[in-house]
């Protein structure tokens, strides 16, 4: 197994000023590598928080065009620290996909994971979200290559649903990633639990950096970046400020909490 590594999450309250945005991203991923941070992981939308299918669309880019993702590849030419672009609005025909972006030191694209679950809810008081209405799916779960093991990629509503990330844990990942803008609402209910049960069920450290505040249209998001253990042990917490965290990681306490709970070699079918 790898050595240890120090990974960061890096917590913004992004508006509708990409400019703006991508300027204080950058400056919380400079002051974490200066923490020794390894890998240095934004929020899901940590490049504009907007509100409306219209709005969305007209602020995303291709990949190849867009400034944030070459600021971001920039920053890790910079940094020499590997990069998660949590997530970027990024045009695919009429849609946008949510896209999750991992940069190599090098400042190359070396994974892209498109979410795969769509936030479509009523969350009542007359907070409703529909995902699909603007941006395409993804069809296909991710593995990543880092230094230190493999890195399941996923994006906030993914976090409910669990076999996606059995089925990452199962093919090889130790790290899940799982950039977010989780709500208000349902954060206070539900993100810390959720995070601990899915590092819990397959012996894998959870990396979840959030977004913070208020932002455009009065939506509320939950803060609280987490690094959870594959023990289930809270590691760091953000809190609901922009800013970041920095945590050690050893992988060698996956082999350890599988070891003790080797509940993946005893799935079966039924």
């Amino acid at each position: 197994m790898a050595e240890v590594f120090t990974a960061a999450c890096v917590q913004v309250n992004a508006g509708e000023d990409m400019d703006d945005n991508i300027a204080h991203a950058c400056a919380l991923a400079r002051r974490a590598r200066d923490a020794g941070a390894d890998f240095i992981a934004m929020p899901e939308n940590v490049a504009m928080m907007t509100w409306g299918a219209d709005n969305v669309r007209a602020r995303a880019f291709d990949e190849d065009s867009h400034p944030a993702l070459a600021a971001f590849r920039a920053l890790a030419q910079e940094t020499e620290a590997w990069i998660l672009a949590g997530t970027l609005a990024v045009a695919v025909g009429d849609k946008v996909a949510n896209r999750s972006i991992l940069i190599s030191p090098q400042g190359t694209v070396t994974a892209r994971y498109d979410k795969i679950h769509m936030f479509d809810v009523d969350l009542g008081g007359g907070e409703s979200y529909r995902e699909s209405a603007t941006f395409a799916p993804g069809a296909a779960a991710v593995l990543a290559e880092l230094p230190w093991g493999k890195l399941g990629m996923s994006v906030c509503y993914d976090l409910r649903f669990p076999h996606l990330y059995r089925t990452l844990a199962r093919r090889g990942a130790d790290f899940f990633a799982v950039p977010a803008a989780f709500t208000q609402v349902t954060g206070q209910a539900h993100w810390h639990v959720l995070q601990r049960a899915r590092a819990i069920e397959n012996g894998c450290y959870v990396i979840a950096p959030a977004q913070c505040g208020v932002h455009v249209n009065d939506r509320r998001t939950y803060g609280h970046s987490l690094i959870v253990s594959p023990w289930g042990e809270v590691l760091g917490d953000g809190g609901v400020d922009p800013g970041f965290i920095v945590v050690p990681i050893d992988p060698g306490q996956i082999t350890e909490a599988r070891r003790k709970i080797p509940s993946l070699r005893h799935d079966r079918p039924f």
